[in-house]
């Protein structure tokens, strides 16, 4: 039996692993403003100033903690399904993009429209 507890572990951190995303943070908030979609699920997240803290409800919440977002509002619409509401931050904080991205990013599309 605790071969096979050892062995869903150890399956589920592997898992967990692949599945890291990489969150852009400017001064313990968000970059920019930011909608996650997922299902019917919405999540709008917003920047905030130093010592607002986490502005969100229930799942977006801990979502936002383990990310290590400190000062951020954050807006649910439609539906309330957790499942779908973690997912739809997931989307949305992994469609975070700093200046320097963006930057280089039109520059590149620029140079393509140039040729």
């Amino acid at each position: 039996m605790d071969a096979d507890l050892s062995e869903a572990i150890r399956k589920g951190v592997d898992r967990a692993k692949k599945n890291l995303v990489r969150v852009n943070i400017k001064s313990h908030t968000i970059p920019h403003e930011v909608m996650g979609r997922y299902g019917a699920g919405q999540v709008i997240l917003k920047p905030a100033a130093s010592g607002t803290g986490i502005i969100a409800g229930g799942v977006v919440r801990a979502v936002m903690e383990v990310a290590g977002v400190h000062n951020i509002l954050t807006k649910c619409i439609g539906s309330s399904n957790p499942h779908n509401l973690i997912r739809a931050a997931m989307e949305g904080l992994s469609r975070l993009r700093d200046q320097d991205e963006s930057n280089a990013r039109r520059d590149e599309i620029n140079a393509k429209r140039k040729e």
